[in-house]
């Protein structure tokens, strides 16, 4: 029998393989490959090929994110702002209602008194007026104030072309300092015939309602109202304004396909979903209206007389001007609880309503 060629590799087994090629490497041969066994190719990444067992991979255990130990605790970096807010707020605070039970004149030594400046207040005529004042005060701003500014909040929401224009106008006093609205408004309500508003009305033919705005009694403390509602009715318009545009369109289309008029659609439709609107407008004014000090000292400094003195005006005065701080501090304490009860009553009520609404 022949002989198999030189260089032939005699097959075993079946025999039914392909002969073999030039050894790999050699000149004209194929590129050296990876190992015997290894017909995978290189291993997949997030895999490792175990060692004597070629083409058997395992995947790497999925540890999760590494975490570190921190070196310092979180809370660390809230204890600057911490400080600070205990230092300039709470110690002044605290400090006051001490000081509401004692005679502390501002300087030197004081005695505790228990509840004497408390008692003096309420036999003060002076701070019992302030007291109804800031109350009618209050009334007056938070009604016209929220009526004016839905009203602005209707207008400036319907489709006409001045309406982005417009709503900067109403809105842009309330980012003015009450300060220079109240010098503002002096000159408006000026007594002279041929200035401000009394010229206004001359030049209309209205002589008989000219008047001494700040300086009648009986007008003072309406004429701040309007001086306030003046300047922040713009910001009710705007909080009315984003509770307009949550209302759906197809709300209004619904009811205006059944039937509804202009009246209808506002009272079952707009109205009941203004309600968090109302709620946040009626607090804010609400609020703002018990604690008016700025616009009522630099228009009238509380007069004629004590026609348009505030709670916020007597404890002004009896601390800088008479140097009773601890009876200021103890009308402060007075207003500020006046103020914190007022408002969790409106609060609970106006909640309420938003559900029912």
């Amino acid at each position: 029998m022949n002989s198999p060629p030189e260089g032939a590799t005699s097959g075993t087994g079946t025999g039914s393989g392909p002969p073999a090629g030039p050894s790999a490497g050699l000149p004209g041969g194929p590129p050296a490959g990876p190992s015997a066994g290894s017909a995978a190719g290189p291993a997949a990444p997030g895999t490792v090929t175990k060692a004597g067992h070629p083409g058997r991979r395992r995947p790497l255990r999925d540890r999760g994110p590494v975490r570190r130990d921190p070196t310092v605790p979180p809370w660390i970096f809230v204890v600057p702002a911490l400080a600070v807010y205990a230092l300039v707020v709470l110690y002044p605070s605290l400090a006051g209602v001490g000081y509401a039970f004692t005679d502390w004149s501002g300087v030197g030594d004081f005695s505790f008194v228990g509840l004497d400046n408390f008692r003096t207040l309420l036999d003060d005529d002076r701070a019992l007026e302030s007291i109804g004042n800031t109350l009618l005060l209050t009334f007056a701003v938070v009604v016209v104030q929220n009526g004016v500014g839905l009203l602005l909040a209707l207008g400036v929401n319907a489709e006409i072309r001045s309406r982005s224009l417009l709503r900067i106008i109403f809105f842009a006093p309330a980012v003015v300092s009450p300060v220079m609205v109240a010098f503002l408004w002096k000159y408006v309500y000026n007594p002279d015939n041929g200035a401000g508003l009394n010229a206004v009305l001359g030049a209309v033919g209205l002589d008989g309602l000219r008047q001494d705005w700040l300086g009648d009694p009986s007008l003072a403390l309406w004429s701040v109202a309007a001086m306030v509602v003046w300047q922040y009715a713009g910001y009710s318009m705007v909080i009315f304004l984003a509770g307009l545009q949550g209302v759906p369109a197809e709300l209004h289309e619904a009811a205006r396909i059944d039937g509804a008029g202009t009246w209808q659609r506002f009272r079952h439709v707009t109205w009941p979903l203004l309600a968090p609107a109302l709620t946040i407008n009626l607090m804010l004014s609400t609020i703002g209206g018990l604690k008016l000090f700025d616009q009522v000292y630099a228009a009238t400094n509380g007069g004629p007389g004590t026609s348009s003195e505030t709670l916020s005006t007597v404890l002004y005065k009896e601390a800088f001007v008479f140097g009773k701080f601890g009876y200021s501090t103890a009308v402060a304490l007075v207003l500020a609880l006046f103020v914190a009860a007022v408002s969790l009553v409106q609060l609970r009520y106006l909640r309420a309503r938003e559900v029912t609404a």
